[in-house]
């Protein structure tokens, strides 16, 4: 499993945005749950206003607990 171009760049905007110290982190609301969610967001300008790019949002509990590591593809029975 590889990772695609627009996470490739869009982690590379949110490293760079951390060099330039223009992170964020905000209390939103899910729009789909309704639960709160804190986000990590990368701060840019539009003239004299700020806009927040939202990249993700931090784990409630063990993150250890939320995910799984990619594993090796199950074999296909149907091939030989």
């Amino acid at each position: 499993m590889s990772i695609p171009d627009h996470a490739r760049a869009n982690f590379q905007t949110l490293l760079r945005a951390a060099a330039d110290g223009n992170l964020a982190l905000m209390e939103c609301i899910d729009a789909v749950t309704g639960e709160q969610r804190y986000l990590i967001c990368a701060i840019g300008r539009d003239k004299t206003d700020f806009v927040f790019t939202p990249f993700g949002h931090l784990v409630d509990g063990n993150p250890f607990d939320a995910y799984l590591l990619p594993s090796e593809p199950l074999p296909d029975p149907t091939r030989s």
